[in-house]
C-alpha cells in the first residue's frame, strides 16, 4: 500500500461536540485518494461504485495530520478494488501553553479508519488506454 495523501484537518471540519470531525470527512479523503490513483493508473477519474466494510476506529480532531494509503487488491477490465487506510501522523497537543503546539511524525501512525472500495473505469477510457498500449 502506498501513501497518496497527507492532509491537516482544518478547524472548519469540526462537526460534533468536543470538536470532533465526522466520518464523512475521512470518506472524502478516501475519495480523493481513489481519484488520484485512478487518474494516474487509468487516465480517468473513474466512478466510485461502492465502499465495503468501512471501519472508524479512532476519533479525528481539527489539527490532526492524516495520511491516506491506497492499495489495489484486484482489477478487471472495467473495475478496480482498493484497500484504504487513514492513519494519524500527528496532532495538536492539547493542554499546552501555546494553542498551536503540535507533534508530527513520518513513521506510520495508528489507523483511524479503513475501507475497501470499488471503482469503475468508463469503457471509453479503457478503450483509449488499450489503443495506446504496445501490441505484441
Amino acid at each position: 500500500m502506498e501513501r497518496v495523501l497527507l492532509v491537516r484537518v482544518p478547524a472548519s471540519a469540526a462537526h460534533y461536540g468536543g470538536g470532533l470531525v465526522d466520518g464523512a470527512f475521512v470518506l472524502r479523503l478516501f475519495g480523493d485518494a481513489l481519484t488520484f490513483v485512478s487518474c494516474r493508473d487509468d487516465g480517468d477519474e473513474g466512478l466510485l461504485a461502492s465502499y465495503v466494510d468501512v471501519q472508524f476506529s479512532e476519533p479525528v480532531s481539527p489539527g490532526d495530520f492524516l495520511a491516506i494509503a491506497c492499495g489495489e487488491e484486484s482489477r478487471t477490465r472495467l473495475s478496480r478494488t482498493y484497500s484504504l487506510v487513514a492513519t494519524r501522523q500527528g496532532r495538536l497537543r492539547k493542554g499546552q501553553a501555546r494553542a498551536s503546539a503540535a507533534e508530527a511524525r513520518m513513521e506510520v501512525g495508528p489507523a483511524i479508519a479503513t475501507a475497501t472500495a470499488r471503482v469503475v473505469v468508463p469503457v471509453a477510457a479503457v478503450r483509449e488506454a488499450e489503443s495506446r498500449a504496445p501490441r505484441s
